[in-house]
């Protein structure tokens, strides 16, 4: 029998609920893939028949901000697109997630130049960094799953914790 005590910060019910929503929203992730450069060529083949990107839940591909709740962002961000990918992760509902894919959406890749933004978390929060350059398709996939394991964990109240909102501060998103 399972104990029906109040425990942690949520009791039995609550802790059921965090598990079954985390279970709805890891297995049904709609991608957002901001593609701009030789990651996004990667991508397309992860998203073909041979690797089948959508039997992890990923099968509807939305090109619309509003629609999606994980902002893929695969290759180098130029400093005058930094504001358009802030204005893409701030249309996106919560709860939202961002995978940095290769190296140039991590850490700017080998375009160490005054016009290339050297990462994406220094304008949007990151949850998941995809290494490589460009990323071979089972390191995406592998990385989705690290995404879907975080989705699936989350607690319901986190996205309205005191840390997260400071968080959003931090970037300059209200």
């Amino acid at each position: 029998m399972e104990n029906t005590e109040k425990t942690g910060d949520g009791g039995y019910l609550t802790g059921k609920l965090d598990h079954l929503v985390g279970l709805a929203r890891k297995n049904s992730i709609w991608p957002l893939p901001l593609a701009t450069k030789c990651c996004g060529i990667e991508f397309m083949a992860t998203m073909g028949a041979h690797y089948d990107f959508a039997r992890f839940g990923s099968e509807k591909l939305s090109f619309s901000p509003r629609q999606c709740d994980v902002l893929m962002v695969m290759g180098t961000i130029s400093k005058k697109m930094a504001p358009v990918v802030k204005e893409i992760y701030v249309q996106m509902s919560e709860p939202r997630w961002v995978i940095a894919v290769g190296a140039c959406a991590s850490s700017g890749g080998i375009f160490d130049s005054y016009s290339v933004l050297q990462g994406i978390d220094k304008i949007i929060p990151v949850d998941v960094y995809i290494p490589g350059c460009p990323p071979r398709p089972e390191q995406i996939i592998d990385g989705l799953m690290k995404a879907q394991e975080l989705i699936g964990n989350e607690h319901l109240r986190r996205r309205h914790s005191k840390e997260y909102q400071e968080l959003l501060k931090k970037y300059g998103i209200e």
